[in-house]
């Protein structure tokens, strides 16, 4: 019986409209895979809660959280994720990886140029159509 992770995402949008996209490192499971920052929501708190958590924590950012875009669930190798992604902004801050290989800007149009993390998929499939 695999594990069932419930996991946010935040869809980080600049005024420019670009989005921030995250690297997972090669040492994280999915390695060289882009995703949505985010991460497992603890016990007792809100989705919303656990996002601004996270991405305090990942990206030393505070956020706001608007409407969800997408909830997934997708079965892994070895775990099976559901993934609820959000539209937020950063209200103070400047992004800096510190649990990411890497961060970037990329224009909403140009996200399937990445190698996403399958998960995260569908919630870009959702931003390209609206």
């Amino acid at each position: 019986m695999k594990k069932t992770v419930h996991v946010v995402g935040a869809i980080i949008e600049n005024e420019t409209g670009n989005i921030l996209c995250a690297l997972r490192g090669p040492e994280m499971t999915l390695p060289n895979y882009w995703e949505f920052p985010g991460g497992k929501i603890e016990k007792g708190e809100t989705k919303e809660e656990a996002l601004k958590r996270e991405i305090q924590e990942e990206l030393g950012c505070m956020i706001e959280v608007f409407d969800q875009v997408d909830d997934t669930t997708y079965e892994y190798e070895k775990v099976i994720v559901r993934l609820e992604t959000f539209i937020t902004k950063i209200l103070s801050g400047t992004p800096i990886a510190t649990e990411h290989a890497q961060i970037k800007w990329v224009p909403r149009k140009e996200l399937l140029t990445l190698t996403w993390a399958p998960a995260d998929i569908p919630a870009i499939e959702k931003l390209l159509s609206n």
